[in-house]
């Protein structure tokens, strides 16, 4: 059985990015898969604080729900992850989880001296996305974000799903289209990792 995390970076609990990432994650345990869920806003987790204690082991210093989360980032073979765009980039509460993993950054870079550039994705990203405003470059800042954050966790954006024009809660509900797709992705994630040989994906 694969194991999925799936994480809902929305402050809102019942928000558009939210509802995409539900059927995501039904999909996916339709396919068969095992899926951890974590709502980020229910979370206690700090900022990063640039302690860097983690060059001695890897493991952020900072003793938060955080650990429980990195966790299973680490041992998963894939990863849903939804937000909404504030300013051009991730919610507040995404960006927190992500620049916590800079632990998972010095631990592979510092530590491990993985060379950049050099290192080959084991694992799979799905990455759900939603914005108020219909603008051309409204995504570019977040996936750009997310790539990086995805090649510490040695995982590839698989597949991005990126709406406009969608703002107050319940805006996609009008648009069935875009929770099959959500569904959808969330079946194939879990179909094209089942694909991958074991030997690929870390231990």
């Amino acid at each position: 059985m694969e194991k999925i995390v799936a994480i809902y970076g929305s402050p809102r609990r019942n928000g558009n990015s939210s509802s995409l990432l539900r059927r995501a994650v039904q999909g996916a345990r339709e396919a068969g898969a095992d899926v951890r869920e974590f709502v980020l806003r229910d979370l206690r987790m700090s900022p990063c604080l640039e302690i860097y204690r983690c060059k001695e082991t890897g493991r952020c210093a900072i003793r938060d729900d955080f650990q429980a989360v990195v966790d299973e980032l680490t041992t998963c073979r894939g990863l849903i992850l939804a937000s909404p765009i504030f300013f051009y980039t991730v919610s507040a509460h995404t960006k927190i989880l992500m620049d916590r993993c800079q632990s998972l950054w010095v631990k592979k870079y510092w530590i491990d001296q993985v060379p950049f550039g050099r290192g080959e994705p084991k694992r799979r990203g799905l990455f759900i996305s939603v914005g108020a405003t219909k603008g051309q470059k409204l995504f570019d800042g977040t996936l750009l974000t997310v790539r990086y954050f995805f090649d510490v966790l040695d995982m590839e954006l698989w597949r991005a799903l990126l709406y406009r024009g969608l703002d107050f809660e319940g805006d996609v509900q009008k648009h069935p289209e875009f929770l099959d797709d959500a569904y959808q992705a969330g079946k194939e994630l879990v179909l094209s990792l089942r694909d991958r040989p074991r030997e690929q994906e870390i231990p």
